[in-house]
């Protein structure tokens, strides 16, 4: 059965994977040129938000709260984003409600599969928690790491690619031709790195 879970970002990157200046020079404007800076960098983010909702990946390290109503029935809790990198904590509302924190001596957590996962440590049952939602919360942090340069050239090339069409083609259809869709080489670009969705 499926994990029913919310995820919430924690702490977001603060940087992108692709620089302004990469992306002004991917869209041939001159690095001296500030008029479109702001509408650039704003691409910039939405192409990277395209990138990592098309493939359930964070790019630049980010920290995500995952919330469930109760363990994993499964044997195993997966963490939605990808790679995984370490799971801070994992918090739970015991029977009474009480918050406690669950020891990481008793849990395994696999960052070598995609998605990462978590999964109990020999001779170790999963806690009983409260019969409410979002009785378990897992910190945890998804990324190629804390630098640009971590990050795949292939995903930065395809967030390139869409960075350039959005700067051309300001609205979904162009007057005179037929609708602008993304170049298809985004969609290659992409498809080695997409993941199912957990739930």
């Amino acid at each position: 059965m499926l994990q029913k879970y919310s995820l919430k970002v924690v702490t977001a990157p603060t940087i992108e994977p692709v620089s302004l200046a990469e992306a002004k020079l991917q869209c041939r404007i001159d690095d001296d040129l500030t008029f479109d800076d702001a509408l650039i960098t704003s691409l910039i983010a939405a192409a990277r938000e395209y990138c990592e909702n098309e493939t359930n990946r964070a790019f630049i390290n980010t920290t995500y709260d995952l919330k469930m109503d109760a363990f994993s029935s499964g044997g195993e809790i997966v963490l939605p984003r990808a790679p995984a990198s370490s799971v801070t904590s994992i918090t739970y509302l015991d029977g009474d409600g009480a918050s406690q924190t669950w020891s990481s001596t008793e849990y395994s957590v696999d960052i070598n599969t995609e998605p990462g996962r978590v999964t109990l440590a020999y001779g170790y049952s999963w806690p009983t928690t409260r019969a409410i939602e979002n009785a378990v919360a897992v910190r945890y942090v998804a990324g190629y790491g804390a630098a640009a340069s971590s990050v795949p050239d292939s995903i930065k090339a395809a967030m390139k690619l869409i960075i350039e069409h959005l700067y051309r083609n300001r609205s979904a259809t162009v007057i005179g031709s037929i609708s602008s869709t993304l170049p298809l080489s985004v969609e290659s670009l992409l498809n080695r790195y997409r993941l199912l969705e957990v739930a």
